[in-house]
């Protein structure tokens, strides 16, 4: 028996993000980020799903007040999940 899981990140982030999201919280998400530590992981999966990377994040919490790295620097990937999302985004 063989199964096919060729683009399965990116096909399930597609498929079911928008459609979760927009139930859940009454407008559509048209972009998703995810962050890699790339001491623990490679990312194979978002790489291979086609998944850009962004650039790196500054080590930082969200909540942090210094301006020095207080975490793992992290990889920023992002995925559109529509063919025009940069128009959708602009116009919002």
């Amino acid at each position: 028996m063989r199964f096919r899981t060729w683009h399965r990140t990116s096909w399930g982030i597609a498929g079911s993000l928008p459609h979760d999201w927009e139930q859940l919280y009454g407008h559509p998400v048209y972009f998703a980020e995810t962050f890699i530590d790339p001491g623990r992981f490679r990312g194979t999966c978002y790489r291979a799903a086609n998944w850009k990377l962004l650039g790196l994040t500054t080590g930082r919490g969200k909540d942090s007040t210094s301006k020095r790295p207080n975490r793992s620097i992290k990889e920023v990937l992002g995925y559109p999940l529509t063919p025009h999302f940069r128009e959708l985004l602009s116009q919002l």
